[in-house]
């Protein structure tokens, strides 16, 4: 009877350990790979070059390789300087030919790619989620109202997708060009540089 005893509770020791791991909660998901892809962004006063997170953000980085890889961006320009108290970027993107646009993006906040509005960053311009296409901007300054869910900025914030890797001396030579006093329209007038800084091409390095 005792050797049945110690059978049974020799059994219930072994037993437990795999029961335990039947019922144990799933692990989290793994965090995302880092996974950068570095662009040179080559204009008429340097070279910038952003590393894209395409590990944390990969539709807004796929969607900027896009236009990277057809040239859509080669030729066109720098053309705004925003300068203020909380907010500071220098934008650009497609102003030529609309025809040259690919259809707006998802979007991707910053509370799911864990990414962060910082000086240095590159993100999409938009008027709202879904609406981002090719205008992009880089922060001279740290804006943590961009960021989705800040409580003094947008809910849904602006897509964060990289940052300046080389180059931020040229990122502050286009912020400091001279803008117009009348160009632009509503929250842009009197941020339009005057003239335009140009990109001559946008090319991933090798």
């Amino acid at each position: 009877m005792n050797h049945r005893v110690l059978a049974a509770a020799l059994f219930a020791v072994l037993a437990a350990p795999a029961l335990s791991q039947a019922v144990r909660p799933a692990a989290p998901a793994p965090a995302a790979q880092e996974d950068l892809v570095p662009v040179a962004i080559d204009t008429s006063l340097g070279r910038i070059v952003v590393a894209l997170d395409r590990g944390h953000a990969p539709i807004t980085t796929a969607n900027f390789l896009h236009y990277v890889d057809t040239h859509r961006l080669d030729g066109e320009y720098f053309y705004r300087a925003m300068h203020s108290a909380t907010s500071n970027l220098v934008q650009g993107g497609i102003r030529s030919d609309a025809r040259k646009l690919f259809p707006p993006i998802a979007h991707e906040p910053t509370s799911k790619t864990g990414l962060h509005n910082v000086a240095g960053t590159i993100s999409m311009a938009a008027a709202g989620p879904g609406t981002a296409r090719s205008d992009f901007f880089i922060l001279v300054s740290d804006v943590p109202a961009f960021d989705a869910g800040d409580p003094q900025g947008d809910p849904d914030g602006f897509a964060a997708f990289g940052h300046v890797i080389e180059g931020m001396d040229v990122v502050k030579k286009i912020f400091d060009a001279p803008v117009s006093d009348t160009k632009g329209e509503g929250a842009m007038k009197g941020q339009m540089l005057d003239p335009p800084v140009k990109i001559v091409k946008v090319t991933r390095v090798k």
